[in-house]
């Protein structure tokens, strides 16, 4: 367990990180023209749009753009590409290979969340995505363009704690392990909408907003796998990949096909607001960029497509369905983050945020025992890159010359280092936050604070 969070520690701050894309919806009567969203698009350095058809306007908009792009065949049409391969490479023909690889279409998602939809469209799906398969194959395509199916977590039969992730049982053998099988045969991956929102919204009296919004928290140990979790979004992505798992797919890979956070909503829809759409997507933003998978999978760097571009006035349902917009139709932001890990460098925005509060500190639990710690304190002082010289012998800080000391030293460095990055002080449960500058810690509740004050209070 510790080695696992130890990767995922050393990937989430070193290694090239996950890539960000956008949703494209259009249910609304006042946005700009396709050609102005794509110059949108390429200002704001988004590299991956995931629109809802394959409509001619925008696929000729995004020819020579240098921009990827996921289409759709929609519910509607599952039947006909199911019961017809001469539909479904007659709707390949005209809607992939009219525009590719001018527009460099990377993806088709065959339906969207098909097992909530109403119409029972569920008995479609895997011919479709078969069909529209071989109709790339006739084409030549299907090396350069995937096939998949975006699911919703509503797919899931169990999703809390993420260790006992489960498909729905009805689901799994007529879908899922076909399903499953068929991404694996054509190198395709599975497509996710996560949505933590959903979850706050309907337990916000036990779901910590912090924990929801990837701020400075605790974290959450699973009880299945020993991991904490310090994200709701990490958390939900594992439930999906221990359903894989489970089912002896572990080979697959995973793109959030959507996520988001709604800057508005009605008064019953708790946790909608402007701040919190902010920090949802800018430090979803920062968290993927920065590199790392998740605490099951660290090597896992994801692809994830914000959603919305806009601000959808004509969509159903509650106000927050109409709020997920990055930007108003009149291409201003809805509020200012950053896509891009140059973006990243140069943002001071209140909307990324790393910590929730600058003046926080990191270190060792007592409880994790020296052998965790003297792992932990290798770490930081090696490849995590601590500053680590104050605790060499002879040093101002060498004494008191204890694992636990020299581990709080090095843990504070290393989380300080690193600007308080979510997660960056846990080294496998070996270390936690406090508020409180150490020296203001009664020597009853830890006993090496006054060791902390002199040594690590500047850290």
């Amino acid at each position: 367990i510790f080695f696992l969070t130890l990767i995922y520690n050393v990937y989430f701050f070193v290694a090239d990180g996950g890539s960000i894309g956008v949703n494209y919806g259009r249910i609304a009567d006042n946005l700009p023209s396709a050609v102005k969203v794509v110059q949108l698009l390429k200002s704001q350095g988004l590299s991956r749009v995931k629109v809802f058809d394959a409509d001619p306007s925008v696929l000729r908009s995004l020819a020579g753009s240098g921009i990827k792009v996921t289409v759709d065949l929609p519910n509607e049409m599952l039947s006909s590409a199911a019961k017809k391969p001469s539909f479904a490479a007659a709707w390949v023909q005209r809607n992939v290979a009219a525009y590719h690889p001018a527009t460099e279409i990377e993806a088709i998602a065959v339906g969207n969340e098909v097992f909530v939809d109403t119409h029972n469209t569920t008995k479609f799906l895997i011919q479709a995505m078969r069909n529209i398969h071989q109709a790339l194959v006739k084409s030549n395509l299907h090396s350069a363009i995937k096939v998949s199916s975006p699911i919703a977590l509503s797919a899931l039969q169990n999703s809390y704690p993420s260790s006992a992730g489960s498909f729905r049982q009805e689901l799994v053998e007529p879908v899922f392990r076909p399903m499953l099988e068929f991404l694996r045969e054509t190198g395709s991956y599975l497509m996710v909408n996560a949505y933590p929102f959903f979850a706050y919204e309907a337990n916000s009296d036990v779901i910590s907003l912090d924990y929801a919004l990837f701020r400075e928290n605790p974290g959450n140990v699973d009880a299945g796998n020993g991991l904490r979790y310090f994200s709701l979004f990490d958390a939900q992505i594992d439930a999906v990949f221990a359903a894989m798992s489970a089912l002896k797919f572990d080979d697959i890979e995973m793109v959030v096909s959507e996520t988001g956070w709604p800057s508005k909503g009605d008064g019953t829809e708790i946790g909608a607001s402007v701040a919190n759409a902010a920090a949802y997507n800018g430090n979803l933003v920062r968290r993927i960029l920065t590199g790392g998978g998740t605490p099951l999978r660290p090597k896992a760097d994801l692809t994830v497509y914000l959603f919305a571009l806009f601000n959808e006035d004509d969509k159903n349902g509650p106000t927050s369905e109409r709020n997920y917009g990055l930007f108003y139709p009149n291409e201003e932001k809805v509020y200012d983050i950053p896509f891009t890990s140059e973006g990243l460098k140069k943002f001071t925005g209140g909307g990324v945020s790393r910590s929730t509060t600058r003046n926080t500190w990191c270190v060792a639990s007592g409880e994790a025992g020296e052998e965790k710690l003297q792992a932990a304190l290798d770490f930081a002082c090696g490849e995590g890159g601590a500053d680590c010289r104050q605790i060499q012998p002879g040093a101002a800080c060498f004494k008191p010359n204890t694992v636990e000391a020299h581990a709080s030293f090095a843990f504070n460095s290393y989380y300080q280092r690193n600007e308080r990055a979510g997660g960056s002080c846990y080294f496998g449960g070996a270390a936690y936050v406090v508020a409180q500058p150490p020296s203001a810690y009664s020597r009853l509740i830890h006993p090496l604070s006054r060791y902390l004050f002199v040594c690590c209070g500047k850290c």
